[in-house]
């Protein structure tokens, strides 16, 4: 089945299963069941055959999973052996943040340089780059970068996203307060914090009045 259409519940379950699958002896445990996955992770039965027949199918009767195949599968469902490279736009505290966030690797994805108009913030020899504005466009061409990030203020995100497209970027993970105008072909994804935010305090108020 093809990635795009697994959920983003599903895949933020994927490294859970992957860790414990990892962790088994394959010579010990040839194959492995939905039911003592769920069972040794504490989730729901039925979430994990879900979540695994998107992923992989069913599993064979009486036996289960190959564990050797799923694994493979699950690495390939996050990208493991065809990482995505990334830039970011914004390297004040949160674009820093997730300059030093080593987890994106796990979903397939590397974040290869950060670029910033302000000068104080520029770094060339940084485990991750962080390099001016006025080397985007190339930077994007020669590597080939298709996933774009954007850690700007609201007044210049919707610049910072046209340079995105312009320079052949389809994919933009957007940390703006704003709503952004794309072509057709590019897609789009909205990281509203504070909504985030507010959401979790709601459900926390709620919580409490029980």
């Amino acid at each position: 089945m093809e990635k795009s259409s697994i959920s983003k519940a599903t895949l933020g379950r994927v490294p859970r299963y992957l860790n414990y699958l990892k962790e088994l002896s394959l010579e010990n445990v040839p194959f492995i069941s939905a039911t003592t996955i769920s069972k040794e992770l504490k989730l729901g039965e039925v979430q994990v055959r879900k979540d695994l027949a998107m992923i992989s199918g069913a599993g064979r009767p009486r036996l289960g999973y190959e564990t050797e195949v799923l694994i493979q599968q699950l690495e390939d469902c996050l990208g493991y052996n065809k990482l995505t490279n990334a830039v970011l736009v914004g390297a004040g505290r949160l674009g820093r943040a997730l300059l030093q966030y080593d987890g994106f690797q796990h979903f397939g994805v590397k974040i290869t340089a950060a670029f910033d108009s302000n000068h104080k913030v520029l770094n060339p020899d940084a485990e991750t780059v962080i390099l001016p504005m006025n080397h985007f466009e190339s930077f994007c061409q020669q590597h080939e970068i298709r996933l774009g990030i954007i850690t700007v203020g609201e007044g210049s995100a919707q610049q910072v996203c046209d340079q995105m497209v312009k320079s052949g970027i389809t994919a933009i993970w957007n940390f703006a307060p704003c709503k952004l105008q794309v072509p057709d072909g590019v897609l789009l994804q909205n990281e509203n914090l504070a909504l985030s935010l507010a959401h979790l305090r709601n459900q926390l108020s709620r919580h409490q009045a029980f």
